[in-house]
């Protein structure tokens, strides 16, 4: 899925802090400036014993700032010019030391200055814990980490793993494409913050034998885009994927199945309590009557076609729209997907009046399966809309806030 543009106008300041994981933030600021960020970094005096400030430079392509007595600003005053600039302060890596210097309101140099001195209604902040382990467990910054947050700051992570002291547990800093999905995250309007959302993604697999299966060319990228776009605008989501190879979108809860029938058995009993469901898995139609225990031979000599009887799946998107008209109180907003060959608008539409949803989406699926753009036509009972070619993530954004608009959410596409 394309990044570009995502932060097109947005300004982060970008403090670094002392810590191993400052070599992380090197890819960090490239991503964001990849995106269309103006990156400013800060730096203070321990981070520069990990990276330089010169590297820095190079890749946020502006001045490093790194001494509270800086003479570059007219006024002399860094510490005040720097925040009223940004949209987010970000520190990463904040270590334990800075954490407690923020929770404390202590400003002893340019960072912490610039921290304090900051709007608290135009300059949120957030902070990316790196540290070892014990020291993130200490009763002493979980204080502080509480501390920051009960100001209004966001934590991002810390992870579990591998660090460099090698030891293993809480308290790695979060990779830099993680970092950048979170900064992606907060500037995302929150069109869907407090709703639940259920969506379905992927192929699936009905095996013949233990090698042998029939399957579609679905590559779930589509679904793992909505997923993100759901989650990104402040959605609860729970994505029941088949089988796919993708990362799990940040901040979301997935259920792997295999077959139709699992994901069916997956979804049926979960969707009555979400706001919205949403069926963007190629679920397979059919399914062998019976799975062979042992892969089936080719007899040398026999020229005789293998076949095999074939059974109806359930179908996930018809039961959970039959199961909410049956009980209005827990009635999620079904949307469906139609991967079509031909005639898209025609099937799409008959697809949304024979499972009684409130709207469907086609995509052709010869032209987008295994492709990170995609072009999108939705379909409900007053007219169709096109939604031109585009990455999956911003056609997802764009889906996104249309099912807003219809749960009432934003006023206007």
């Amino acid at each position: 899925m394309s990044d570009a543009q995502q932060l097109s106008g947005r300004h982060v300041l970008l403090g670094l802090s002392g810590g191993i994981a400052c070599y992380k933030i090197a890819e960090l600021t490239r991503l964001l400036v990849k995106a269309g960020a103006m990156v400013q970094v800060v730096m203070t005096e321990a981070a520069q014993a990990f990276i330089t400030p010169v590297t820095m430079q190079a890749l946020s392509n502006r001045p490093v700032y790194t001494s509270q007595w800086d003479a570059r600003e007219d006024n002399n005053m860094a510490h005040i010019n720097l925040s009223r600039e940004a949209d987010l302060m970000l520190i990463a890596p904040a270590s334990a030391d800075f954490i407690a210097k923020l929770a404390q309101g202590r400003a002893d140099e340019l960072l912490s200055l610039t921290a304090l001195a900051r709007p608290l209604d135009r300059c949120p902040l957030a902070v990316a814990p790196a540290m070892n382990r014990e020291m993130w467990a200490h009763p002493a910054t979980q204080r502080n980490v509480a501390q920051l947050r009960a100001d209004g700051a966001l934590v991002f992570g810390p992870d579990h793993g591998d660090q460099a002291c090698g030891e293993v547990g809480d308290g790695r800093m979060l990779e830099a494409s993680e970092l950048f999905d979170e900064v992606v995250a907060f500037f995302q309007p929150k069109v869907l913050a407090g709703k639940k959302l259920l969506l379905t993604a992927g192929p699936t697999f009905e095996p013949i034998d233990p090698v042998r299966g029939l399957t579609n060319l679905s590559s779930g990228k589509m679904g793992f885009a909505v997923a993100q776009a759901a989650a990104q605008a402040g959605a609860d989501v729970t994505l029941v994927a088949g089988p796919v190879h993708l990362p799990t979108p940040r901040g979301v809860t997935r259920i792997d199945v295999q077959t139709a029938q699992q994901m069916f058995d997956a979804v049926l009993p979960r969707a009555s309590a979400f706001d919205v469901f949403i069926g963007t898995a190629a679920v397979a139609d059919w399914r062998p009557v019976q799975a062979h225990a042992h892969k089936v031979k080719k007899q040398t000599g026999d020229s005789s076609v293998l076949s095999f009887d074939l059974t109806e799946n359930p179908d996930i998107l018809a039961a959970v729209a039959a199961q909410a008209a049956q009980d209005p109180r827990h009635q999620p907003f079904c949307v469906g997907f139609a991967a079509e060959s031909q005639d898209l608008a025609r099937h799409a539409r008959d697809k949304l009046v024979r499972k009684k949803v409130q709207l469907v989406v086609g995509n052709l699926g010869p032209a987008t399966f295994g492709r990170d753009d995609n072009a999108l036509l939705l379909v409900d009972a007053s007219g169709d809309r096109e939604l031109p070619r585009a990455d999956k993530l911003s056609l997802a954004r764009e889906l996104v806030r249309d099912i807003a608009r219809r749960l009432g959410r934003v006023d206007q596409i």
